[in-house]
Formats: structure tokens, sequence, C-alpha cells
């Protein structure tokens, strides 16, 4: 069974389809509950899989542990863990950020990922398999200007997955990040607080990468044979060669 946090939109989303199209189970968490039970129904319906949802708040760790207890026995059944929920909220000089945004994408990027990865991991442990897929992003590495505490919080899942992997070392459990450049999701939206005309500005002129292409690659990646970490992915649209440096065509 594959768990996915964030899963009514975005990269969430497409990685519950391409999982569904591999026949995969699916455990989806998000907090949306309309969209969440639309796509589970709409997955079972089409591919005759079994689609488990649950609305929730992955920053919230109390609603975290009742999950755990309510869905006791799906979560046994976790093989994947793809700890995708995340957002960036404003995007301004550090000394003029809010302290709200800041524990929100901290919070969320941080936390959430802490909760479902210990949820987990005793499972994974106990069986001597599975594996832990965090979304990262290029941004973890590579600076950009205003982006500070998302950057941040990336960066520590940067560092919480290669510390994993060596807390793990001589397990089966595998663990991998995928770091995506641009992508044309509802990111840039949430960052702008619903301001959907400053969001559609982040892509004007580019190609950036869909939701699917990431999904393409979290697949490819826990598909490698059992013997085989795939420990990250850096995937930049063409168009952009850095976090800085976007190639676009006027209009």
């Amino acid at each position: 069974m594959i768990l996915i946090t964030g899963a009514s939109s975005g990269i969430g989303k497409a990685c519950a389809e391409a999982f569904a199209r591999e026949k995969k189970n699916l455990f989806l968490v998000a907090r949306r509950r309309e969209r969440l039970e639309e796509l589970a129904s709409d997955l079972r319906s089409r591919h005759g899989i079994e689609v488990v949802a649950a609305v929730l708040d992955v920053s919230d760790e109390k609603q975290v542990m009742e999950l755990a207890q309510s869905h006791a026995r799906e979560v046994e059944q976790v093989d994947v863990l793809i700890n995708n929920a995340g957002l960036a909220r404003g995007m301004d000089p550090l000394h003029q950020g809010t302290s709200a945004d800041w524990n929100e994408m901290i919070d969320t990027n941080i936390k959430g990922l802490l909760w479902f990865t210990k949820l987990v991991l005793p499972i994974f442990t106990k069986r001597n398999s599975g594996h832990v897929v965090m979304m990262g992003s290029v941004a973890a590495r590579w600076m950009y200007t205003k982006g500070n505490v998302y950057s941040a919080t990336k960066a520590a899942v940067h560092a919480l997955a290669e510390s994993l992997r060596l807390d793990l070392l001589g397990t089966k459990i595998r663990v991998t990040t995928i770091a995506p450049g641009m992508v044309e999701t509802e990111f840039s939206e949430v960052r702008f607080k619903g301001d959907a005309s400053r969001a559609k500005t982040v892509y004007e002129g580019m190609q950036p990468l869909s939701a699917a292409d990431i999904a393409d690659a979290v697949l490819w990646a826990t598909n490698r044979p059992a013997h085989v970490n795939i420990q990250e992915i850096v995937m930049y649209p063409v168009d952009q060669a850095s976090t800085s440096q976007v190639s676009r065509k006027p209009r």
C-alpha cells in the first residue's frame, strides 16, 4: 500500500494516479475533504483498487497519532511512504516575513514529515523493507532571493533524508529524495495566498515541469530492484538552469 500525504492536488494527486495505474492500493491523506474523497472514489472506480482516504492536517501530531489508531490495519500494510505535503508562504525578505507564515512552513514541511516517517518506520524496521520518499526541492541547496524560510525547511528535509539513510544502514529500507525545480501546480497560488494573477506570472514565457513529471520520477525510483536505492533525483525543466536562472520567451 502506498501512503501519500498532501494527496488531494498537485504532485500528491499525480503520484496517486501514477500508482493507481500500477494497480497499487492507496492510503491518501490531505486536508481538503471534498477533493480527497472525489479523488479516492475516482481511482477506485477506474482502477479497481483499494483506496483509503483520511482527512487531517499533517502538521498536527495528535491527528497523526489518532490516524495510527483509527487506521491501524492500513498503516500496517504500507510499503511506500511519500512525504509530499508541503507549502511555501510569502516571498519577502526575512525581516519582513511573518511568524505565522514561518510556523506554517516549519510545522508542515518539517514536522509533518517527521510525524509520518515516525509512524511507518517501526513497521518498516520490523518487516525489514519499505521505502520513504521525501519531496524536497532544489531550494534545499541552491537558494534564491526571498526564499529564506522555505529554503531552510527544504534544507532540513534534505538533511533528514541523509540522516535517515545512516540510521537505517544495515536494513533493507530505502530512502529517496525528489528535488524538483519549477513545477506548475497550486504551489505559487498557495504561496501568494490566493493571488492567482501573481502566481501565473511565475511560469510565464517558459515551460515548467508538471506534477505528472514528478510522479513519473517517484514511480521509477520506487520500482528499482530491492538492492538499488536512488538517493536523490534533481529535476529542472529545460527552461530553468538554476533556482534563479530561467529562460523566458516574450509573448
